[in-house]
């Protein structure tokens, strides 16, 4: 039976095996206590911080939240992708590359990719992988860009 201050706190007393759970009281509190931040920032004792007090420099992030953050982020690419009209014309293959490169290099850098899309907007998908790779891009993501122009042209 719970007393009176845990009934009124929303906090569950530990159960038979000594565990307790994560109260919403809890949660509440933690973010009152330490506040939302959406981008990184020194806290007061120095440490690379994000959200609701998560030290990145000690704790970091786990492999499971890395998925997350990657599939959350690829939805949202591509949406992006979507808005450029050529989009609904390429197979899977291509509009995966279309989605890679706004994940990678952000909607606004990829629609400088005129000549590309000049191209695949007639079908030429090796002229839009030869334009892909005559880019500044290229030379900054090397294999990445030689990888993701071989799925352009091939499909």
């Amino acid at each position: 039976m719970k007393s009176w201050l845990d009934w009124l706190l929303g906090r569950s007393l530990p159960t038979s095996k000594g565990e307790q759970m994560i109260t919403q009281a809890l949660i509440d509190s933690v973010k009152e206590g330490e506040g939302l931040r959406l981008k990184p920032y020194r806290c007061t004792a120095g440490k690379l911080t994000i959200g609701f007090g998560r030290n990145l420099d000690d704790v970091g992030i786990t492999q499971e939240e890395a998925e997350y953050l990657l599939k959350h982020d690829l939805e949202k690419a591509e949406k992006e992708a979507e808005k450029f009209p050529v989009y609904s014309k390429l197979n899977q293959a291509r509009k995966d590359v279309l989605i890679e490169m706004v994940f990678n290099m952000g909607y606004s850098r990829l629609s400088g990719f005129k000549k590309m899309f000049e191209a695949l907007e007639k079908g030429d998908y090796s002229a839009a992988a030869d334009q892909m790779l005559d880019s500044s891009w290229h030379k900054q993501v090397g294999k990445r860009a030689e990888r993701l122009a071989y799925f352009m042209r091939i499909g």
